[in-house]
């Protein structure tokens, strides 16, 4: 491996990295500060939703404003966070099976789920797990196109490693550091 493709290399692990900082930020700390996740006197609200598509379906009828709202911003949210975890599994992990990635993005979901429940963080949702499954099925096929539009694996991890370095890295640098989220 040359000097170049090590840099790449790394660098493309840093945006990871801090990829999953802030998925781990949104995902469980944007609802509770970090000091009362585990605090026993805080209150919990679980909310459990085992039907699928039942929370989607109620958002689509939602007759207010800020409902659906609300549920455009749930429902892409939950779809475009999960997209780089895609991209990401398809250039680190050794197995480029689209399969494997997609069932290890969905069991990854469903343990975040079981956590939220557990913990009584936002709600657990059959629907998320979907729309995350969703969201790392975009991913997989993304990198899968630039491997066929740029014909060969290398010249797919440098366009995205471009791409992280353009978009990623300021996205991320917003959303971690600039605004607070807090909803």
């Amino acid at each position: 491996m040359s000097i170049r493709e090590r840099i790449e290399r790394a660098f493309l692990y840093g945006v990871f990295i801090c990829y999953l900082y802030l998925l781990m930020k949104i995902l469980f700390l944007s609802r509770v500060p970090i000091v009362d996740l585990f605090n026993s006197h805080r209150t919990f609200v679980r909310s459990i939703n085992l039907i699928p598509f039942h929370s989607i379906s109620e958002y689509i009828s939602g007759s207010t404003a800020n409902l659906r709202r609300f549920a455009f911003g749930n429902v892409v949210g939950n779809i475009f966070i999960f997209i780089p975890l895609g991209v990401y599994l398809s250039i680190f992990k050794n197995n480029k099976r689209a399969i494997s990635n997609l069932l290890f993005i969905f069991v990854v979901s469903f343990f975040v789920e079981v956590l939220q429940g557990l913990l009584g963080i936002g709600a657990a949702d059959i629907d998320d797990i979907i729309l995350n499954g969703l969201g790392g099925w975009i991913g997989i096929l993304a990198y899968k196109g630039f491997q066929f539009i740029l014909r060969g694996e290398k010249k797919a991890q440098t366009a995205i490693t471009v791409l992280s370095a353009i978009v990623g890295l300021p996205v991320l640098y917003y959303f971690l550091f600039m605004i607070k989220m807090r909803y």
